[in-house]
């Protein structure tokens, strides 16, 4: 018959076996994850090479529409001021001298470096114009190798006493992206190498305002459509109940239509 001690003994050698081989199970399972999750990550790059290569195919058939949406936009006065003017977070960052230098863009171009990766510019061409000199500036974004950000801009001449960014201070550099509001000027952002990688204007342009201009351009009269609809829903209303009212509701309507195209015009 075993003794007490010799019992406890027992049971602590048994229980140590089992911890040990608990321990063993779980280095095992945790190397095996090890290797799962290395193919997981072979499978991503993977894809990631894929996906890139699409992008640059798809890329490079995007080139001839491009430039035919150029030369239609071309036909159009004013079309890029205008897209700007009504982009939401672009209009917070343009004064009226801005505007006012803006109505001589002629061209807005987006271009990604062959390899996608690596970057993009974009390009802005002038007309001859009572601001500076440049009939083309534009603005680049590098990511190298081990993927450290920058941006470099084409110095701006401007002429005698018209440099709109004189009195202006470029945003800050910190740790998330530069809101619109932090840049005070639209040329301003030119001189703004402070954190490439956190450029939100840059980003805003190549892909909110690039893949499609149309409906920024169009948005002011899909505004002023819908404004309409509901200034007649309302002169219905005012017919049934006085046949006077309506009149006047009409004498208003028509005010306030040549008021929004005036606006339109000054756009």
């Amino acid at each position: 018959m075993a003794t007490p001690n010799k019992v406890a003994k027992v049971a602590k050698n048994n229980h140590g076996g089992a911890q040990e081989q608990a321990d063993k199970d779980q280095q095992d399972a945790i190397e095996r994850i090890d290797e799962v999750q290395n193919e997981i990550d072979r499978l991503n790059e993977q894809a990631s090479e894929e996906i890139l290569k699409v992008e640059q195919k798809y890329n490079k058939m995007r080139q001839p529409h491009f430039q035919r949406r150029t030369e239609l936009i071309s036909k159009i006065p004013n079309f890029w001021v205008t897209a700007f003017v009504n982009h939401p977070q672009v209009s917070a960052l343009l004064s009226e001298e801005d505007e006012e230098a803006l109505q001589y863009l002629k061209k807005v171009e987006v271009q990604e470096f062959e390899d996608i990766k690596s970057g993009y510019k974009i390009n802005f061409y002038f007309d001859e114009n009572p601001y500076f000199e440049n009939k083309c500036i534009t603005k680049e974004f590098h990511l190298n190798e081990t993927g450290e950000p920058s941006s470099k801009s084409t110095p701006i001449t401007w002429k005698a006493g018209k440099d709109l960014t004189k009195s202006k201070t470029a945003g800050q550099k910190g740790d998330h992206k530069r809101s619109h509001a932090e840049q005070e000027s639209f040329f301003g952002w030119f001189l703004d190498h402070n954190d490439a990688g956190a450029d939100e204007l840059g980003e805003v342009i190549k892909d909110d305002i690039w893949p499609n201009p149309l409906q920024y351009y169009l948005a002011s009269e899909i505004e002023e459509e819908g404004g309409e609809g509901e200034d007649e829903e309302e002169g219905e209303g005012g017919e049934d109940e006085d046949g006077d009212n309506e009149e006047l509701g009409e004498e208003e309507e028509g005010d306030e239509e040549e008021e929004e195209e005036d606006c339109g015009a000054d756009a």
